[in-house]
C-alpha cells in the first residue's frame, strides 16, 4: 500500500498516520474507524490555491461538502479561506451549524425542495447553482415575495463525455443535471433569468464527470463554455462573469491510477480560458474539488474476524466492516489498495480477499490482494477512503457507522462518534395498536 501524507511506518513496525499509531486509534476508538488526515487535506487545499495563484486569473475556490461533510470538516474549510457547495438541507444544517459564512455556501442539486430554498434564502446564501426550469421559476416567485433579487448561475450540460464510469460522468448531454447546450435550452433559461423580477444570472456551470485523468475533457469543456459566454454576449448583451467548471480531479486510489498534478489541470484550463475569452474580460474561474481534497486522506481501519480457504481457488478474509461503510466497491466496482497496520513493515506472504460481513455476496471490498500471513485480529488499513465511504455509509444489517477521528501532530480528535444501538432504533416507534387482528387470530 503506498503510503500518502503523513503516513509512516514506525519503530514498532505499526502503521502512522498524523503521528498517530493506528493500533492505539483502533484500540482507543474501535473499529470500523474513518481516520482522515488533517495536515493532508490543508496541503491539498492549498496546492490548488497556489496553482490557481500562479496563472493571474481571478478565481474562487469551493469545496464540495458531499464528498465529506461534518462539522469538523466545514470548519478546516472555513478556516482556510474556501467557499462551500452543498447539495441538501442536511449538508446546509451541518454548514451554518459549523458556524461557516453563509455568503459563501452556494447550493447544488437537481431537485432542490421548496424547503430547501427557503431555507437557504432564509440563511442568506450566496448563490444557488440553478438546473431546471422548474427551480428558475420557484426562486423567481420567492425572490419576488420577498421583494429581492437572487444570484444565479445556470448549470449546463455541454455535451463531453469524461472517460470514467459512466454512474460519474455528468456533462453528457443525456444527463439528468443541468440545462442542455445543444438544444438551446441554456438559452432559454438565461433569457427567463434576463426577464424576470427576482433572478439575477451571473453566468455558467458545468461538470463533466469525476476522477478523471487528463485534461482534454476540461479543456473541451472550456471551449464549449467560452463560445456559449460568446454567443450570449451577442445575442442578449449578456456578459459572463462567471465560469464554474465544477471538479472531477482524479485521485489515485491504486496503481492503475494516474492522475496528473493538481497544477497541470489548473495550468490546462488557464490556457484555455485565456484564450477562449480572448478580446474580451474573463470572467472569474471557479472550481469546486471534493474527493481529489480528502480521498486520499482517509483510511479506514478494520479489525480481521473469520478466515476462509478454498482449496486451490480462494482465500476468504473477512472484516468487521463492508459495503455499510465503503458502499463503493458495490457500486462502482472501486478498486482499493490495503496492508496489515499491526504488520505493516511485513512483505506480502499470501494473496487473499477482503469480504465485508454484510448479508451479501457483493459485499467485498478488496478481491485478490497481496498480504502478510493474515491471522485472526489483525488490524486492516485500507486507503483512500476520505470521500463518498462516510458520506455513504448506512445501517444495512442495523450496523453502526464507525467513528471519524481527524490526526494531526499526534492527537486525535474524534470528530463524528461511533453510533450506538441505542442509534439505531431512536426513530423507531411502535404503533398503540400492535397486536395481532381478529381476523388473523387462530381458530379454535
Amino acid at each position: 500500500m503506498k503510503l500518502r501524507g503523513t503516513s509512516r511506518i514506525n519503530e514498532q513496525g505499526h502503521l502512522e498516520i498524523g503521528g498517530c499509531d493506528t493500533v492505539e486509534l483502533a484500540h482507543r476508538f474501535g473499529t470500523p474507524l474513518y481516520v482522515m488526515d488533517e495536515t493532508m487535506i490543508r496541503r491539498r487545499i492549498r496546492s490548488f490555491v497556489e496553482a490557481f495563484e500562479k496563472t493571474g486569473l481571478s478565481y474562487r475556490m469551493a469545496y464540495a461538502s458531499k464528498a465529506f461533510s461534518t462539522l469538523a470538516m466545514c470548519r478546516l474549510v472555513a478556516e482556510e479561506g474556501l467557499h462551500l457547495d452543498v447539495v441538501s438541507d442536511g449538508e446546509l444544517y451541518t454548514a451554518l451549524k459549523a458556524g461557516f459564512p453563509p455568503e459563501r455556501i452556494y447550493f447544488h442539486g437537481n431537485n432542490k425542495t421548496l424547503d430547501e430554498l427557503v431555507m437557504a434564502l432564509d440563511a442568506g446564501i450566496g448563490r444557488f447553482v440553478a438546473d431546471n426550469f422548474t427551480e428558475l421559476a420557484l426562486l423567481d416567485q420567492l425572490a419576488r415575495d420577498r421583494g429581492s433579487r437572487v444570484k444565479v448561475i445556470l448549470r449546463t450540460t455541454p455535451g463531453v463525455e469524461a472517460h470514467t464510469h459512466h454512474y460519474i460522468q455528468t456533462g453528457q448531454e443525456d444527463s439528468k443535471f443541468g440545462f442542455d447546450l445543444e438544444s438551446g435550452q441554456v438559452h432559454q433559461a438565461l433569457k427567463q433569468c434576463l426577464t424576470s423580477e427576482g433572478l439575477e444570472p451571473e453566468g455558467f456551470h458545468c461538470h463533466i464527470g469525476s476522477q478523471i485523468f487528463e485534461s482534454d475533457g476540461f479543456r473541451l469543456a472550456v471551449r464549449k463554455m467560452a463560445a456559449l459566454a460568446a454567443e450570449c454576449r451577442q445575442s442578449l448583451g449578456f456578459r459572463t462573469r462567471i465560469l464554474n467548471l465544477g471538479g472531477g480531479f482524479g485521485i489515485r486510489y491504486n496503481e492503475k491510477d494516474q492522475p496528473m498534478p493538481v497544477d497541470h489541470y489548473i495550468a490546462a484550463i488557464a490556457e484555455e480560458v485565456r484564450q477562449g475569452f480572448a478580446g474580451g474580460e474573463l470572467p472569474q474561474i471557479w472550481l469546486e474539488p471534493g474527493r481529489s481534497i480528502v480521498g486520499e486522506a482517509g483510511t479506514t481501519l478494520y479489525r480481521v474476524g473469520t478466515v476462509k480457504e478454498i482449496p486451490g481457488l480462494r482465500k476468504y478474509v473477512a472484516v468487521d466492516g463492508g459495503m455499510n461503510d465503503n458502499p463503493r466497491p458495490a457500486l462502482y466496482h472501486a478498486s482499493y489498495e490495503a496492508s496489515l497496520a499491526n504488520r505493516a513493515g511485513e512483505e506480502p506472504a499470501e494473496t487473499v480477499s477482503i469480504a465485508g460481513k454484510l448479508c451479501e455476496s457483493g459485499d467485498m471490498l478488496i478481491w485478490d490482494i497481496p498480504l502478510p500471513r493474515v491471522n485472526t485480529g489483525d488490524l486492516l488499513a485500507v486507503s483512500c477512503t476520505g470521500a463518498y465511504n462516510y458520506s455513504m455509509a448506512n445501517n444495512y444489517n442495523r450496523l453502526r457507522r464507525p467513528a471519524v477521528v481527524f490526526v494531526r501532530d499526534g492527537e486525535a480528535s474524534e470528530v463524528v462518534r461511533r453510533e450506538t444501538l441505542e442509534d439505531l432504533i431512536r426513530n423507531d416507534r411502535v404503533p398503540g395498536r400492535m397486536g395481532a387482528p381478529e381476523s388473523l387470530m387462530p381458530s379454535e
